[in-house]
């Protein structure tokens, strides 16, 4: 494996920069950090911590993946896919926000580790139907988390943490409905829906926030009707930087945030390398994943050093950058900036953001993330696909994310070898050999004859660990014992550990029974593997041939000499 280049995108291009270019990504991190303001707060309060420690996620973690990633246009920050799994640790008594920040700097490590092992492109490997169905089922879950706060439900205490007890739970309260809270949600909801079909570059969440915060304000203030702002959950808001903090690294604490650190890497992972793969597909560029994974890792890192939540390349905003000029990761700085003089300049005014308004935004977010056109195209897939597709979607909405994850790899990693285990076929030959069904070079004049005594196995495909007891299978069963099997592997692209502690069983028992075994057509990479092993010196160099030409002449001199030897002891 080669070493790692670490060589972010930004000093690349900045090799090359010019007045133009800083223009086009001043305008366009401007528009960015304008429209990253809403869904950086609708976010941080989904996720259960505060307006502010979303705001500060986007500008620390939208700086760092600018100036360390590999792509030059993405934009990191706070995204819906961390919502469950942050909003389930911060409710975690036992953990908290000291344990979201253990695991999200846990998260960092793994996502560091990846890249310096060059292993970005691994993600690939993940199957589709398991990135859409926790995608949609994550894109339920925040759904059902904004229903309180978009129709005003009068709910005393907090809300069951699983999602068929909240909708119990919702219907139980359905006719406490606050209808002047549930306007102002829907309205949002419309706005931003047809914002685009006025202005495609206007944004319509920010607008949204406005008219809403606007009206709300002036309901307030002059009628007896109150809606529940951001300053009523959250109280006032002060745009400070909090201190430098450092989590407890108990070795019991690792232990236990583990696995969510792993979801919430491989998530990371996932979402930040599909939104450049994206705009690599809209601009024509080409990124560095393994520079990409070491960006958002370094992010998600420091973040939670100043209380943010983790963060991801987010393919919205990443949009937004391409649609408006961004030409370099220097944008990604811009909207950095432009959020962080927001923050120190105008962040008490959001005390003022109706919680119904924000809910709104996150419904249209949870929408847009659920992908459901996709997800009924992939229900006319083979079964085995929908299969995956719908047991990650379900065990995310009813049960836990980690849990779906592990379960979606592990049923599509068993599919997959069994799909495998059956393209592979082993046929058995014993009178003779075909020359129209077969492919090498030495075989196109005439057939050829097996001698006697001899049987000639061919395998078809991989020889690991879903087949090779299938094979061994088939030899037990077969009535006679010929003196000398010959095994075709012309066709084995690869011998894993499970196959080649087979071929060693079967020469054992083959020797114990007085039969040889012959190999035929071992390609180098598995010829290599059996050396390696130690087989060819178990068999014998001599019993392994290059073509089936070779093998057949070595098992009838093999035959013929067990032939001679039975005779003469009768």
């Amino acid at each position: 494996m080669r070493s790692f280049n670490f060589s972010p995108r930004i000093i690349k291009d900045l090799r090359n920069y010019n007045k133009e270019k800083l223009t086009a990504d001043l305008i366009a991190g401007l528009i960015v950090g304008i429209v990253a303001l809403p869904l950086a707060i609708a976010f941080g309060i989904a996720s259960g911590v505060s307006p502010s420690q979303g705001i500060l996620t986007a500008i620390i973690g939208g700086f760092l993946v600018s100036a360390l990633g590999g792509s030059r246009v993405q934009i990191g920050g706070p995204t819906g896919a961390f919502i469950v799994i942050i909003f389930g640790i911060v409710s975690d008594p036992a953990l908290g926000l000291p344990g979201l920040m253990l695991a999200t700097m846990l998260a960092g490590m793994f996502l560091i580790l990846l890249g310096f092992c060059r292993l970005g492109t691994i993600i690939k490997f993940i199957p589709y139907p398991i990135v859409v169905g926790f995608t949609s089922g994550i894109a339920v879950t925040i759904f059902t988390t904004q229903i309180k706060d978009l129709l005003g439900l009068s709910i005393e205490g907090s809300l069951p943490g699983d999602f068929i007890s909240k909708w119990g739970v919702y219907f139980h309260h359905l006719s406490t409905i606050d209808w002047m809270t549930a306007a102002i949600g829907i309205v949002s909801i419309l706005i931003i829906a047809f914002t685009p079909k006025i202005h495609k570059k206007l944004p319509g969440s920010l607008l949204a926030i406005i008219i809403m915060t606007i009206a709300v304000y002036f309901v307030n203030e002059y009628s007896d009707f109150h809606i529940a702002t951001i300053h009523d959950s959250f109280g006032d808001i002060r745009a400070e930087i909090p201190p430098l903090q450092v989590p407890n690294l108990s070795w019991e604490n690792v232990k236990q945030l583990f696995p969510t650190a792993m979801v919430i890497a491989v998530l990371g992972a996932i979402e930040s390398l599909l939104s450049a793969t994206v705009a690599d597909g809209v601009r024509g560029y080409h990124h560095n994943s393994n520079q990409e994974l070491i960006g958002q890792g370094v992010a998600n890192l420091c973040t939670p050093l100043f209380g943010g939540i983790p963060c991801t390349g987010a393919i919205a905003r990443t949009m937004t950058n391409i649609n408006n000029g961004g030409r370099t990761p220097v944008a990604g700085i811009i909207h950095a900036i432009t959020l962080l003089v927001i923050f120190l300049l105008l962040m008490p005014l959001a005390g003022y953001i109706p919680m119904a308004c924000l809910a709104g935004v996150l419904v249209v977010v949870s929408y847009n993330m659920s992908g459901w056109r996709t997800f009924v195209q992939l229900m006319k897939n083979p079964k085995s696909d929908i299969a995956v597709l719908l047991v990650t979607f379900f065990l995310t909405v009813i049960f836990d994310l980690t849990i779906a994850i592990e379960v979606g790899l592990l049923i599509a990693c068993l599919l997959f070898m069994r799909r495998m285990a059956e393209t592979t076929e082993i046929k058995v030959i014993a009178d003779e050999i075909d020359p129209n069904d077969e492919t090498d070079a030495e075989l196109h004049e005439e057939h050829l004859i097996i001698p006697d005594g001899v049987e000639v196995y061919e395998i078809n495909g991989p020889y690991f660990f879903g087949i090779a007891n299938k094979f061994e299978d088939l030899m037990t069963t077969m009535s006679d014992r010929p003196l000398v099997r010959v095994i075709r592997m012309r066709r084995v692209p690869f011998v894993d550990s499970t196959g080649m502690h087979n071929l060693q069983n079967l020469c054992t028992i083959a020797r114990r029974e007085g039969t040889h075994i012959v190999l035929s057509g071992v390609r180098e990479n598995v010829y290599a593997t059996l050396e390696h092993a130690g087989f060819c010196e178990l068999l014998g160099k001599h019993n392994i041939c290059p073509n089936i030409n070779v093998a057949l002449e070595r098992a009838g001199e093999l035959s013929r000499r067990l032939q001679e030897k039975s005779k003469m002891k009768s």
